[in-house]
């Protein structure tokens, strides 16, 4: 008896840990994502093992939603040659298709204990999406936003040397700034640099409560200035930034009491200490007068584009997955198909990103991430962005890839504009 039940035992834990070294595998039928109205989209899906084999007899069940608001599922078993999804849409927009793979029917579990998946998609006509109407006295707002940031002079109020290296110095540093918290942040560049001789770059923080961050590899050859979201002290322990998260940052930008008036949005002035940020390396007498970058993801995206926008003296734009793109316009234009985000209110239009990058300097070169699985930043939203910046611009498409989440192989398609 005892014999058998150690055999039992020591099958189930090699089962197990089989199926944690398994993951899904997906893409589409084409070399780009992109479709014509009606065309048959075919997605083949694979159950992998560790070493990319195959592996079959496991059932998957799928979902298809999308823009259009059409919703299907279905269920398969996995093979060799992979499982085939077929569907279409007719309008411009994007498909999501989601896949779990079961056994014994229970979904199998990764190395993290959490259920393997494939999320991604494609989509139809997507230079042909817009954004909801900007308001038509977005530039007067901002405008004015501006003239209350002037009104504080810029001032370093704080700018003690930290820990860097032999080639690098770094500082943490706070400066003046509109509204209740200054721009707090770590600059990071080389020592010795000649007077006028580098670029300079801002780089901003996603959704959280963090300090800001050293750049010690960035800050070799160029000036780094990376800002905390909020004005907040860098460098403290992990219970400082836990108590804020459940304190007074608790949920910030989601409330929707703030968010119906427009000088109360939580935004406004982190828009405002990223504007101050960037003045404030344009009087490093080390930066070169020409190269500024803003860089950042999700909620650093949108930073990174509103500060774009905001300042024409930005040259380059980088953002990942940017947050809060098409606010209003998913919800009104129906493309809202799940996620995470700020529930849209007339006044937040004049914080989307989408109309911020309408803005920047025709000569500034973006480069913006669309995930095809991201439902916290919809990649509807993202193209969105992409199509009404006029410069040159890339796209670049991940196929598979969630939010916080990387597909293993991950198919990519890159789109260059205007170059």
């Amino acid at each position: 008896m005892l014999k058998n039940i150690i055999v039992v035992v020591c099958f189930v834990l090699s089962t197990s840990v089989f199926a944690q070294n398994m993951y899904l595998w997906g893409n589409n039928d084409k070399e780009t994502p992109i479709y014509k109205p009606g065309e048959k989209m075919v997605f083949t899906i694979k159950l992998l093992n560790e070493e990319d084999r195959p592996v079959a007899g496991k059932k998957l069940t799928w979902t298809r939603t999308g823009d259009d608001g059409i919703k299907e599922s279905g269920e398969g078993v996995s093979s060799t040659n992979g499982y085939e999804i077929i569907t279409s849409t007719d309008a411009p927009g994007f498909v999501r298709i989601y896949v779990n793979a079961l056994d014994n029917g229970s979904k199998i579990l990764s190395a993290k204990d959490r259920p393997i998946f494939f999320d991604g998609g494609a989509c139809v006509e997507p230079e042909k999406l817009k954004g909801f109407p900007e308001p038509t006295d977005f530039d007067e707002f901002w405008t004015k936003q501006k003239a209350i940031l002037a009104e504080t002079p810029l001032k370093i109020l704080e700018m003690k040397e930290v820990e860097g290296t032999g080639q690098v110095k770094v500082f943490d540093v706070k400066l003046s700034c509109a509204g209740k918290m200054p721009v707090s942040g770590i600059l990071s560049m080389p020592k010795n640099a000649e007077p006028g001789s580098l670029p300079a770059q801002v780089s901003f923080h996603g959704y959280g409560v963090r300090g800001a961050n050293r750049n010690i590899a960035s800050g070799r050859n160029k000036i780094v200035f990376d800002i905390n979201a909020h004005g907040i002290e860098n460098g403290q322990p992990a219970e400082y930034y836990s108590e804020l998260s459940k304190g007074e940052l608790a949920g910030y930008g989601f409330d929707k009491e703030k968010n119906l008036k427009h000088e109360t949005v939580y935004f406004r002035e982190m828009f405002l200490r990223a504007l101050r940020a960037l003045e404030f390396v344009k009087t490093l007498p080390e930066w070169n007068g020409k190269d500024l970058e803003a860089i950042g993801g999700s909620q650093g995206g949108l930073q990174s584009l509103a500060a774009a926008g905001l300042d024409n003296d930005v040259t380059y734009c980088y953002a990942w997955s940017p947050w809060c793109c098409d606010m209003v316009g998913r919800v009104e234009y129906k493309r809202l198909i799940g996620g995470w985000y700020v529930r849209p209110t007339p006044v937040m239009a004049y914080y989307d990103p989408v109309n911020f990058i309408k803005r920047a300097n025709p000569k500034c070169k973006l480069n913006i991430i669309a995930n095809l699985g991201d439902y916290t930043c919809p990649p509807s939203g993202v193209w969105i962005a992409y199509n009404n910046f006029p410069g040159p611009k890339t796209i670049t498409v991940k196929q598979g890839c969630e939010h916080g989440y990387t597909m293993k192989n991950a198919p990519v398609y890159k789109e260059l504009k205007n170059q």
